[in-house]
């Protein structure tokens, strides 16, 4: 643990001042000094020799429409940026239930855990299951959106709708890139700082704009990186980078038979290991305006609204379009 220790206060002193730091503070791993919009609850789960919790928001309206919707957040985010989502929906009927999957947010960072998209959408069914929702409209973003599609092919019996904003694994990683061992992606997470974030957020989601609305999603992690805690969080973060590279959806997008909408910032360029991809493959990932328009053809019936000159995260960075065209299609 020095040699972890070591690690973490290199990367405090390493801080480049050309983020704006001064809004970075360190936070441990489950986030126990950030609070979140809605009061947090947790559910405990006997999980792989594992005692775990897992928390999640559940914001009840005050005249409910009899509708409930879940809200899955993306890799390098938490339930958090679901806030304003969640207060609109709320002020529209629906119940809105809000995870943080294990090894994120305020949920326990097992250090030895077999992630799987199936796994996590087990997990998410227990809070279902905690919560008696026999059914909900099921929204997920980037990451989210692959345990959005693995749970409704999981449970299709539990999923009214299903909604995916700007979701990663709309291709097959392996196709492109070369694989990259659990330790070397632990390594890389290690290296993170608040800059190497925004540097990716900027050239993957922002396309080099930088807003201050951006900050406070910024903030989140780059506080993990400044802690004694941060080598948790990287070590689940390096076993969720596998998971998503060795375990596509896009083979099975054609078994969806749920009313489904893809909701695309067609300025996304957003691909896991873009960076180990040939440099003659790397301008072909993630493409998102065309990857929506494969992927809308692969779900039969469903429905693509594209959001031109917007990238990764449009519940972020174009919010009134983002919920017309989520609240039209579920209300």
């Amino acid at each position: 643990m020095r040699y972890f220790r070591n690690i973490v206060a290199m990367l405090v002193l390493t801080v480049s001042p050309g983020v704006a730091f001064s809004q970075v503070k360190p936070l441990d791993a489950v986030l126990s000094e950030y609070k979140y919009p809605y009061d947090v609850h947790f559910i405990s789960l006997q999980s792989q020799n594992n005692d775990i919790k897992m928390a999640y928001m559940d914001v009840k309206p005050k005249n409910p429409n009899g509708k409930a919707i879940m809200l899955l957040h993306g890799k390098n985010f938490n339930g958090a940026y679901w806030e304003h989502t969640a207060k609109d929906l709320s002020a529209k009927g629906f119940r809105v239930i809000i995870p943080d999957q294990i090894g994120f947010g305020k949920s326990s960072k097992p250090q030895n855990y077999q992630f799987s998209f199936s796994q996590l959408a087990e997990n998410t069914k227990a809070i279902l299951d905690e919560l008696k929702l026999d059914k909900v409209i099921v929204l997920g973003h980037s990451m989210g959106g692959m345990v959005a599609t693995r749970f409704t092919l999981l449970y299709p019996e539990k999923v009214q709708k299903l909604i995916l904003e700007n979701p990663i694994g709309l291709e097959d990683y392996k196709t492109f890139a070369g694989y990259q061992t659990i330790d070397k992606a632990y390594q890389a997470e290690l290296k993170n700082t608040a800059e190497t974030y925004k540097n990716y957020q900027l050239k993957f989601y922002y396309d080099n704009k930088w807003k201050d609305e951006y900050q406070p999603w910024l903030d989140l992690i780059a506080g993990w990186t400044l802690h004694k805690d941060y080598p948790q969080v990287a070590w689940d973060a390096a076993l969720t980078t596998d998971m998503i590279y060795n375990q596509p959806v896009c083979y099975e997008f054609k078994n969806i038979k749920t009313s489904t909408l893809l909701i695309i910032g067609t300025r996304d360029r957003t691909a896991i290991g873009k960076d180990r991809a040939p440099k003659e493959l790397q301008p072909k990932m993630g493409q998102y305006q065309e990857l929506g328009k494969k992927t809308q053809r692969e779900i039969a019936g469903s429905k693509l609204v594209e959001l031109e000159n917007v990238g990764h995260l449009p519940h972020i960075e174009v919010y009134p379009k983002f919920f017309k065209a989520l609240y039209d299609f579920i209300q």
